[in-house]
């Protein structure tokens, strides 16, 4: 069987399972059961996002097939279905050959909210059961608002100029990110934020980020009508 190794972050009301090799495959239950079964339940999703860039992913039949190799204790930003807390398998140091595989699927998980967002052009986004949720304009500035940030986290300053439309400011700080692991491997980052603010490791920056990609990805898939 083709096991997968994979970390739980364990909340008080919620628990998150991620894939430590396979960034963006991140699901989130009520036990550790229940977010394993998740991951399994969106392997098709996550497999076709890794097909449309030509990246070769062997999908496991069931969860007998994940391996926990890490649990770690959550808090209440685990509790609000935001992964938090950094494996300790995303400190070890990324060298030239695993940069340009998290790349990749980095940028799978670009294309896959590129094509999303393309699909649900023009197109109203059902509204949740009290007429809440974000439109496709204001989901798209929340996932590149939240990838300038991240990138503060790299130790890495967006140089982005004046004032952009959405597009380009999307290309302009995808460049950036890029750019930025590229000086993470170089070990061109600092090893403290200012004021002694946490870095996070680069591995973990393509896991937080690919998440939170996929994850509006997914949203705007199953809010067209």
């Amino acid at each position: 069987m083709n096991m997968i190794e994979i970390y739980v972050e364990i909340g008080l009301k919620r628990v998150i399972a991620g894939a430590l090799d396979w960034p963006g495959w991140c699901r989130i239950g009520r036990s550790e059961a229940e977010a394993l079964q998740a991951l399994v339940d969106y392997v098709p999703r996550y497999a076709r996002v890794l097909r449309e860039s030509q990246i070769d992913f062997q999908p496991p039949a069931n969860a007998l097939a994940l391996a926990v190799i890490e649990r770690l204790n959550g808090n209440a930003t685990t509790d609000y279905g935001v992964p938090i807390m950094i494996p300790e398998a995303d400190r070890r140091p990324l060298e030239r050959p695993e940069l340009e595989r998290q790349g990749r699927l980095l940028q799978a998980c670009w294309l896959a909210l590129d094509s999303a967002a393309l699909s649900a052009a023009g197109k109203e986004l059902r509204k949740g059961p009290r007429g809440g949720g974000r439109d496709l304009e204001e989901i798209l500035r929340h996932v590149v608002d939240a990838d300038k940030a991240y990138l503060a986290r790299l130790g890495w300053k967006n140089k982005s100029e004046g004032s952009l439309d959405l597009s380009e400011e999307f290309r302009q700080t995808r460049q950036a990110i890029l750019a930025g692991l590229l000086a993470a491997v170089s070990s061109e980052l600092p090893a403290q934020g200012p004021r002694g603010g946490v870095i996070w490791p680069a591995r973990y920056f393509v896991r937080r980020s690919a998440w939170h990609v996929l994850d509006h990805a997914w949203e705007i898939e199953d809010r067209v009508d």
